[in-house]
């Protein structure tokens, strides 16, 4: 067995976000940092890379950020990176019915009284007052409650405002999704006002915003970073602690001191930890990428506009590149490249306004991009310490509160950093 260096140390196997985070945290406090990726870059499903076919730097997939998002803002304070998002002047949502063409925003006001609601031209049109009480209805959910029993399938309400948003905040169809996730996060934005509300997202990447620059804050810290280097097991004492991680750069005495830290997805920490429930049923995010001639303009100078009654149900603009992003969309998963880009053009060019056939594009499919966000899955989460001794886990698999998302991993990661340093 090869030995660690002296003195304690932190060994975080994953360099998605989770384990960036975990990793950037651990290194700000001081703590000798290991940082481990089976694949030969770090970032996870949150990550750009230079596509060919468009011959431009697209993400592997569209992510949405929220002033409300405490976790991920105290991330790029530590790492320097917080100019690297850019967002709409005001909290405000555009939508497009692409049915009949309507336009309206969704405008949150100052402050966590809803007054705004007041106003008919900061709420989804056509829809009294009143309709708004349903949202209560979340804050009582049992853990058993889905979003569509909870708010209703019928109302337009339902139709153009709390169907789109359920769906892409929990990937997962609303007739399926617990209630209680989706109540969490509208706890922590919708009802804090617009400040909270806030839509942001990367300016020049992904990769740009949230993982070069935590790869050059743990470089500079001389934390130890290697990717292409994938755990095969874990070796244990007789007591069951853990004492040697098998790598496939060959086997790693762990020190009396040192902590493990998983953040790797859920079905490799199954498979690793045959003991440990986790969330093993997934569903897929249908991302699609078209470059345009000209730049694209969204209303408002909005980051994002929101489609209803469409195949997708946000679109983004960075560029002359337009992106579209499609949840739950484990049904068009076998459908071919080719036949989707088509599909999700017509949305794209009736938001748009504009004519002509499909331009350069490239269609990316996630068939495992979260876990599903039902009931029975949320109650397989397991907590950061849910192993024993020096092992802990991280991932927005774990139980965060939140669905599957960027603020989630997040602050899995330093959850797992914080009881590293407490121990």
């Amino acid at each position: 067995m090869s030995q660690p260096a002296p003195g304690p140390r932190v060994h975080v196997v994953g360099a998605g976000l989770a384990g960036l985070a975990c990793a950037t945290a651990l290194a700000e406090a001081g703590l000798p940092v290991r940082l481990y990726e089976s694949a030969g870059q770090a970032g996870g499903r949150c990550r750009s890379y230079d596509d060919p076919v468009l011959g431009r730097t697209i993400d592997n997939g569209n992510h949405l950020m929220l002033g409300g998002n405490p976790e991920l803002f105290r991330y790029l304070d530590r790492i320097g990176a917080r100019d690297r998002l850019v967002g709409g002047p005001q909290a405000r949502l555009p939508f497009i019915d692409l049915t009949d063409g309507t336009r309206w925003c969704v405008s949150p006001g100052p402050g966590r009284l809803p007054f705004w609601l007041l106003n008919p031209a900061r709420r989804v049109p056509g829809v009294p007052l009143t309709a708004y009480a349903g949202l209560l209805r979340l804050a009582t959910a049992s853990a058993n409650a889905t979003v569509a029993e909870r708010l209703g399938k019928e109302s337009l309400l339902y139709r153009r405002l709390w169907s789109p948003l359920a769906v892409s905040i929990l990937n997962t169809p609303p007739e399926e999704a617990s209630a209680r996730l989706l109540w969490e996060v509208f706890r922590r934005t919708l009802l804090r006002g617009a400040d909270a509300c806030r839509p942001f997202v990367a300016r020049d990447g992904l990769s740009d915003a949230l993982v070069v620059p935590a790869l050059n804050f743990l470089t500079a810290r001389r934390a130890e970073v290697a990717t292409s280097v994938r755990l095969l097991g874990i070796s244990r004492d007789a007591a069951g602690k853990p004492n040697g991680l098998q790598l496939s750069t060959g086997m790693l005495d762990l020190g009396p001191a040192d902590r493990v830290v998983l953040a790797i997805p859920a079905q490799r920490a199954a498979e690793l930890l045959p003991d440990l429930p986790v969330p093993l049923r997934h569903c897929g995010i249908l991302n699609a990428h078209f470059r345009l001639g000209t730049p694209a303009t969204l209303p408002d100078g909005a980051p994002l506009v929101g489609l209803v009654g469409g195949t997708a149900e946000w679109l983004f603009s960075r560029g002359d590149v337009v992106s579209v992003t499609v949840s739950a969309a484990d049904r068009l998963m076998d459908r071919p490249a080719e036949e989707l880009a088509e599909l999700i053009w017509r949305d794209v060019a009736s938001a748009l306004g504009i004519a002509g056939p499909c331009p350069p594009h490239r269609i990316i499919k996630e068939k495992r991009a979260t876990f599903a966000a039902t009931p029975d899955q949320e109650r397989l989460r397991p907590a950061a310490n849910a192993p024993r001794g020096n092992l802990l886990l991280a991932g927005d698999w774990t139980d965060t509160g939140l669905p599957a998302t960027i603020e989630g991993a997040i602050q899995s990661g330093h959850h797992a950093a914080a009881l590293c340093l407490s121990s």
